[in-house]
């Protein structure tokens, strides 16, 4: 299983949404066909065919807990 994967399943658990880096999501996102515009502190991702943006802020080195349960519920 490779790091994407390992990553994404991770997240479609809900094993740990307080330690998931930062970096590695929007990796994950791009991986997946995401588009990525940086805002100041908001990475913005988007794709064809999702209607809803995921916005993303850095908590230190960490992606926000909150918006990582977002990705996981598809907003």
């Amino acid at each position: 299983m490779g790091q994407h994967d390992k990553l994404l399943d991770q997240i479609l658990r809900g094993a740990s949404d307080a330690n998931v880096p930062f970096d590695d999501l929007c990796r994950l996102l791009q991986h997946l066909g995401f588009e990525e515009r940086i805002r100041g502190s908001h990475h913005i991702f988007r794709k064809d065919g999702v209607q809803e943006r995921i916005n993303l802020q850095r908590d230190g080195n960490k992606a926000k807990v909150y918006q990582v349960r977002q990705v996981r519920a598809g907003r």
